[in-house]
Formats: structure tokens, C-alpha cells, sequence
């Protein structure tokens, strides 16, 4: 499973991903993009998450640059996220219809936000990434069932503690993205232990 860390492109990242080959990757947002670098790789969020969470209206022209600045990039991105509406389902679907044949005229496998009330019935093609989003409670709960229903093609987000972490491993999630893998607390503990806790720990059971 690759851990995505959300516009984060530190020399801490670069040591984790030389460590860790294909275990660490980057997700950009709107306006965050750096890089992107052969060895990491890479896919594109869509901003609307920050949106929500700020309460600001969501911008289709920042979300279109990303677009444009991965189509002249050296390596292309895994998936770019459609734009979606946080926790609504039949908004997230309008906007799919909308902006899906944007990602793909310039060649990029779509991804589809997961959102709440969503069934399997709702997901739009045959080879979309499925991005589990929705709110906590929803998020909590779909993990498993879309993970199992969808082997090989499931990224959750918003993975920023060790339980979310350990419990999208185990389901089969392809990747997962966060925020806070670089954050250090105080009194010793830090997001980035743990996360190179993750690292190593399932890397040796792969091994």
C-alpha cells in the first residue's frame, strides 16, 4: 500500500521513499504541486476538501492548472480525483458527469470520490480508482466493504492516524493519503514514528 503524503516535499519524504521503494508517493493539490520525481509516485487531489473545510467556494480554474502542469511533467500521475462535493452524494455524481471527460482528454485515469450514501450501483466505469471520502463515520464504515468489493482499485483519504492506517492495510487498500505523517508532537511522540513504525513493520511482512 502506498501512504500518500499530502504536499509534503521535505528531505525527510525523499529518505522514507529511497528506503521504502514504492511505499511512499505524493498527493498534490491545487496550487501545491512540486516536482514530481521518477522514483515518487504521484497522484492529483482536486481541492475540494480544503474548500469544505474552510468554508470557501471551490476553484475549477487552480484545479485545471494541476492538470495542465502534470501534462508536462516526465512521469505521468497514477489517477487524478474528479472533482466532487464533500458528503453529497447526488452533487458528487453531477460533477462527475461534468468534469470525468476533462481527466480524460488529457489521458489520466479518473478517480472517483466515494461520498456518503454511495452503493457499488453508483460507481460510474470499469476502471476508476474509487476514493473512499464521505465524512468520518461513512469513511469508518466503507472501508472494508469497498475494499473487498473492488480489490486493487480503492484509496482512502484522509489517513492521518495509525488506526485508519493499519485498518486500510488490511483491507486491501492500493493507497492511502494524509496530511499529518510529518507532524511531531510533543513529548516525544510524532506521526512520523508511527508511520515508519508502518513502513517497516509491513514491509517485513511482504518480505
Amino acid at each position: 500500500m502506498i501512504v500518500m503524503v499530502s504536499n509534503q516535499t521535505g528531505i525527510e519524504v525523499g529518505l522514507l521513499a529511497g528506503r521504502y521503494p514504492g511505499r511512499i508517493g505524493h498527493l498534490f493539490s491545487p496550487t501545491a504541486q512540486r516536482g514530481p520525481w521518477p522514483e515518487i509516485p504521484y497522484a492529483l487531489d482536486n481541492g475540494a476538501w480544503p474548500a469544505f473545510k474552510n468554508a470557501q467556494p471551490w476553484s475549477e480554474p487552480e484545479w485545471r492548472e494541476l492538470l495542465r502542469w502534470a501534462s508536462f511533467a516526465a512521469v505521468p500521475p497514477l489517477w487524478a480525483l474528479v472533482p466532487d462535493v464533500v458528503a453529497d452524494r447526488a452533487a458528487t455524481l453531477e460533477r462527475w458527469r461534468e468534469y470525468a471527460p476533462v481527466v480524460a482528454r488529457h489521458g489520466y485515469r479518473a478517480a472517483f470520490a466515494l461520498q456518503n450514501g454511495m452503493t457499488f450501483e453508483d460507481v460510474p466505469d470499469e476502471r476508476c480508482m474509487l476514493f473512499v471520502g464521505g465524512d468520518d463515520a461513512w469513511k469508518d464504515a466503507a472501508i472494508e466493504p469497498w475494499c473487498r468489493a473492488f480489490p486493487g482499485r480503492v484509496h482512502v483519504a484522509r489517513v492521518n492516524g495509525w488506526d485508519r492506517l493499519v485498518r486500510s492495510w488490511r483491507a486491501g487498500a492500493v493507497s492511502v493519503d494524509g496530511t499529518g505523517w510529518f507532524n511531531k508532537g510533543r513529548g516525544g511522540y510524532s506521526q512520523y514514528n508511527d508511520l515508519r513504525k508502518f513502513l517497516r513493520e509491513t514491509s517485513e511482512v511482504a518480505a
